[in-house]
Order: C-alpha cells, then sequence, then structure tokens
C-alpha cells in the first residue's frame, strides 16, 4: 500500500511520512542496497547476495524495510522478484521542498 506523498505547508506538517523513510535510510546495509539499485537498475535477490555479502535472510529483512517505506518496488518475473528504486519517493525525500523546511527562516 503506498502512502500519499503529502503536501508540506506552514499549518500542518505530516512528519510520519518522513520519519518511517529516513528510520529506513538510517542504515549502512540499506544505503548500500540503494546504491547498487542505483547503479544497476533492477536486479535479483539472488545477485544482490553476492554483491552484498549478506545471507538471503538479512537481504530479505532489508529488502522488506525499504519496501514498506516505499524506497524501493518489486517487480516480479518468472520465480524472480526484482528490485528498484522508487524514483517518485526519492525525489521526493531529496526535494528543494523538504530542504526548505529544515532551513532556518531568513530575516528581512
Amino acid at each position: 500500500m503506498e502512502l500519499p506523498i503529502p503536501l508540506l505547508t506552514d499549518e500542518q506538517t505530516d512528519f510520519s511520512y518522513y520519519e518511517k523513510r529516513f528510520k529506513a535510510l538510517a542504515d549502512q546495509k540499506r544505503l548500500h542496497l540503494l546504491s547498487i539499485l542505483c547503479k544497476q537498475g533492477a536486479s535479483c535477490v539472488c545477485d544482490l547476495t553476492e554483491l552484498l555479502d549478506l545471507p538471503q535472510s538479512k537481504l530479505s529483512y532489508h529488502l522488506k524495510i525499504l519496501l514498506d517505506a516505499d524506497l524501493i518496488e518489486k517487480t516480479k518475473k518468472g520465480t524472480w522478484n526484482y528490485y528498484h528504486i522508487n524514483t517518485d519517493t526519492v525525489d521526493h525525500l531529496l526535494s528543494e521542498q523538504l530542504c526548505c523546511l529544515f532551513r532556518p527562516a531568513t530575516s528581512s
């Protein structure tokens, strides 16, 4: 289930949307995994286990967290699942809109 990307306003900001994503990003293995997916594009678990030197069970754990945070998506091809970056979510997290939320107000 994909959560809608909230529009930030001064009156009402939904920080829970960002909390889940930033928690998912707060792990070195998951950051490494995202980096690999950015460089290689869609990859299956069999390729990722080798590249990350992780057993399949631990890799699945990290993939689930990234999927739940909507940072990656999966596509089933035959018996394999292929994972790729969810560019909409990642682009939103890196957006000027979010950056502006955490910049101090400039005095006029």
